[in-house]
């Protein structure tokens, strides 16, 4: 069983930067595949970026790209993602997942574990 529990989300204005972390509990957080995902009222959950559980390769949404960076300490069982020159279309609740394996995933329906999420919202 693995608890995340997300943070850093809020309000900031277009342009400016936020970075979420999601802390997890377990001894066997290196074991897990890690991934960020969004929702915004009234869309579908997507993926924003994935990581392998060593850290060492990481996916990105294409729309995405060069904004946003997703990585991991171990050590510390904490998953982070920066999000840099943030547009008011990024507002949305921000979700961590977990998934045992050796690949990294995009796939929300495979993913084991789920954070209760935190909203961020960019004002323009």
């Amino acid at each position: 069983q693995v608890q995340l529990v997300e943070s850093g989300g809020g309000l900031v204005q277009a342009g400016g930067s936020l970075r979420l972390s999601c802390a997890a509990s377990g001894r066997t957080f290196s074991s897990y595949a890690m991934g960020w995902f969004r929702q915004a009222p009234g869309k579908e959950r997507e993926i924003v970026a994935a990581i392998t559980r060593g850290g060492g390769t990481t996916y990105y949404a294409d729309s995405l790209k060069g904004r946003f960076t997703i990585s991991r300490d171990n050590a510390k069982n904490t998953v982070y993602l920066q999000m840099n020159s943030l547009k008011p279309e990024d507002t949305a609740v921000y979700y961590c997942a977990a998934k045992g394996g050796t690949s990294y995933y995009t796939r929300d329906y495979v993913y084991d574990y789920w954070g209760q999420g935190t909203q961020v919202t960019v004002s323009s």
